[in-house]
């Protein structure tokens, strides 16, 4: 394949020195350099601009952008009237308040220089979960999201620049890739394959929220279910990937008292009582995992992937894994915890 710079250059910050560039390429200036390039920048900004004002229609004339500003990514300064602040993220997420930090900043700096309210974009080209951005947005932040960019991009397919090539083929090869588990076997899913499928899950029904685990042993996608109590002690039903988890929480931050017992007890009986109820309801796929862990997120049952999500040989069936996945939510609401 041919080499692409941005399959190289895969940090945020090369990221974040592409959308400075193009945002620059929309001032009046570039449009004798590359009348293309200048269009297509002047849309973009256009389109940063509508998540906040939808009927913006100005002409685009005057605009200056830059990098790392109080910590934040990408600023860009509009017709001296309008300033766009962007955190910009591939795989990662925001942190704690920095979001709502930077938005006071920059409200303050329009105040001070007679601008409009200014225009708080969250530029997303990897995956994250609705939970999460649903939090973005109360932060004050318009999300603009990979199909977003690709949208406008695609628009101006005669550009010849190849660090504007480069980029956009870049993230179709993203989307290419997150939507490839549809037409893969099962057994042939790998760790990107369960990213999409979750994506696409969060759609077809309620899930509480998905994001990537790291541990030693590489990570794994996971998705949390629901979230029930068996007496002072969270339950929830999880998917690691291609095993779906019964799993118990003892850590001190989801508990409302100290825990007193011993947590390898309260694993064992929370494995008993939760085996035997699905025994009782003839839901013999739910049983004892191979090996126990003793960590304070500990698992206590399993359903194996044959059972919810389908056969190693065939394509995923989305409404009946859907079914299949309400059905043992509906046992832990029902049949082991409260709400």
């Amino acid at each position: 394949m041919k080499p692409n710079l941005f399959e190289i250059a895969t940090k945020e910050l090369s990221q974040d020195a592409f959308i400075t560039w193009l945002l620059t390429y929309a001032d009046i200036s570039c449009s004798s350099i590359d009348a293309d390039l200048n269009l297509c920048a002047i849309d973009f900004v256009n389109e940063l601009i509508k998540k906040t004002y939808p009927n913006f229609n100005e002409n685009v004339v005057e605009v200056k952008a830059g990098r790392q500003w109080e910590n934040i990514d990408v600023w860009a300064e509009i017709n001296k009237k309008y300033l766009i602040v962007i955190e910009d993220k591939t795989n990662s997420g925001k942190r704690n308040d920095q979001l709502i930090r930077y938005k006071e900043i920059s409200k303050k700096w329009c105040f001070e220089h007679n601008y409009e309210e200014p225009i708080c974009i969250y530029i997303k080209t990897g995956n994250e979960s609705q939970s999460d951005l649903k939090n973005i947005i109360k932060d004050g932040f318009a999300i603009f999201k990979r199909n977003d960019f690709i949208n406008v991009l695609r628009k101006y397919s005669n550009i010849k620049n190849n660090i504007f090539k480069e980029f956009k083929e870049n993230l179709e090869n993203k989307e290419k890739i997150n939507n490839e588990f549809l037409t893969k076997k099962i057994e042939d899913w790998k760790s990107s394959d369960y990213e999409g499928f979750y994506q696409l899950l969060e759609i077809e029904m309620d899930i509480v929220n998905w994001h990537f685990v790291n541990n030693p042993k590489g990570g794994f996608w996971n998705a949390l279910l629901s979230w029930t109590y068996l007496g002072k002690y969270p339950t929830y039903l999880q998917l690691e990937e291609k095993k779906l988890c019964f799993k118990i929480s003892t850590h001190i931050d989801d508990l409302e008292e100290p825990m007193t017992e011993n947590r390898g007890v309260v694993r064992n009986n929370t494995c008993k009582f939760i085996t035997s109820k699905a025994k009782q309801l003839e839901y013999y796929e739910i049983k004892k995992p191979d090996n126990f862990g003793n960590g304070v997120w500990m698992t206590v049952a399993v359903v194996e992937r044959d059972y919810w999500l389908g056969n190693a040989d065939e394509l995923v069936d989305v409404k009946k894994v859907v079914k299949n996945l309400q059905k043992y939510i509906a046992f832990m609401i029902d049949h082991v915890g409260v709400t």
